[in-house]
């Protein structure tokens, strides 16, 4: 089986800041993704501009690069809503390829949508190609990139729902643990076939053992990933705590019995809790359809410390700016880690910022070395960034490369 696109040999561009390491991409390949049926673009490690009118395909060529890593995309969006349509007409199953650098060492990666999987319903397949060899599945592309992103759409997570939350949280905790991904599906795996086997038949007719060894896998499961949220959580906190420049201070927490229980005692007891309470919750789960107890029902809280206030009260700027910070840390975070900076999507982040908030901004992406990609319909406010960054303009899917002045 193929996938929807090839992976062809790459001249990767000589390095623009030989001193420094980061994750980077040398090329980023498209095929009937969105309003692209074919799209391509070879850029070096610097910071990338793309500008251009509303609905060129700016954010559609971040949404590409976000697939390089496990999870939906920063639209969360099915397989089959982002293959092209033109006239009416679909085209062929989407497809990115890139290569990923970490440092001077390259490796060619890909994803699409599975061909053989109907794109007008029914099961959809995401396929992973490393180094043209099948891979088993997105997790595997955590190993060779980390990526983190910022999106108009998100500016009302602190107002949208604990679910949304859970995501942000868990895209960042990818970035320090590649397993992270593969737990979380197994776990929400697990927590489904429970489900469906309360819902086959009536207390009498369950079958115990198996109930059993599936809230075991759920115990098991959810306490890890509950770990790894928490310290993350402890990490990055103190780091958003001490500030980004001139971006609030905050205070992050974890609401969830799970995460409580592991405050209070170790893992494995957690475990014990956790299984005993899936157990007495099995009538009461079988009426509602889900799991009352898990950490499929935690949520991120976040405190603007200087204001006193959780971030769902403060104004839409400041939730802006909170975001900001705490995405700026948990870059800092990783490339003091691992001494790679993850690859950063900023969309249309710089029309709501003031001048002294965009300044900082782009020293700080500039200070880690992080290869950002950033959007906007103004090129002028990315002036300041000059021959440190490298722009392209974007105009009805067509790349356009602006030579360096």
């Amino acid at each position: 089986m193929a996938l929807a696109f090839a992976f062809e040999e790459a001249v990767l561009p000589p390095a623009a800041m030989p001193g420094q390491s980061a994750l980077w991409l040398g090329r980023l390949a498209l095929t009937d993704f969105r309003n692209y049926g074919r799209g391509e673009l070879a850029v070096d490690r610097r910071p990338v501009v793309l500008t251009g009118p509303n609905g060129a395909g700016k954010t559609n060529l971040l949404e590409a690069i976000s697939f390089l890593v496990p999870g939906r995309g920063l639209r969360q969006a099915r397989l089959s809503e982002v293959d092209r349509v033109a006239g009416g007409e679909r085209g062929g199953a989407w497809g990115v390829a890139a290569t990923a650098c970490r440092g001077d060492d390259a490796v060619e990666i890909g994803t699409g949508r599975d061909p053989s999987q109907a794109a007008d319903g029914g099961r959809e397949r995401r396929l992973v190609k490393i180094n043209g060899a099948f891979a088993g599945g997105p997790s595997a592309l955590a190993e060779h990139l980390a990526v983190i992103w910022l999106t108009p759409q998100m500016d009302r997570l602190f107002l949208d729902s604990a679910g949304a939350r859970r995501r942000f949280l868990d895209r960042l905790v990818y970035g320090f643990d590649t397993d992270h991904a593969g737990r979380l599906a197994r776990y929400e795996h697990a927590l489904q076939e429970r489900s469906q086997l309360l819902r086959q038949s009536g207390p009498n007719g369950w079958d115990a053992a198996w109930l059993g060894a599936l809230e075991q896998q759920i115990a098991e499961g959810g306490v890890a990933v509950a770990a790894a949220r928490r310290e993350l959580i402890e990490r990055l906190g103190q780091a958003v705590a001490r500030g980004v420049g001139p971006f609030p201070q905050a205070a992050l927490a974890l609401d969830g019995a799970v995460e409580d229980w592991l405050a209070e005692m170790p893992a494995l007891a957690v475990e014990d809790r956790f299984r005993e309470q899936l157990a007495v919750d099995r009538l009461r789960d079988a009426e509602s359809g889900g799991a009352h107890c898990g950490i499929h029902r935690s949520d991120l809280r976040v405190t603007h410390l200087a204001r006193g206030l959780p971030a769902a009260q403060c104004s839409t700027g400041e939730q802006k700016a909170l975001l900001i910070a705490i995405l700026l840390a948990q870059a800092r975070l990783q490339a003091a880690a691992s001494g790679l900076a993850p690859i950063m999507l900023l969309d249309e982040i710089a029309a709501h910022l003031d001048a002294t908030r965009r300044r900082a901004l782009f020293d700080e992406l500039l200070e880690l070395g992080a290869q950002a990609w950033l959007t906007g319909t103004d090129e002028a406010l990315f002036a300041e960034l000059g021959a440190q960054a490298q722009f392209f303009t974007i105009r009805d899917a067509r790349i356009e490369h602006q030579a360096d002045s």
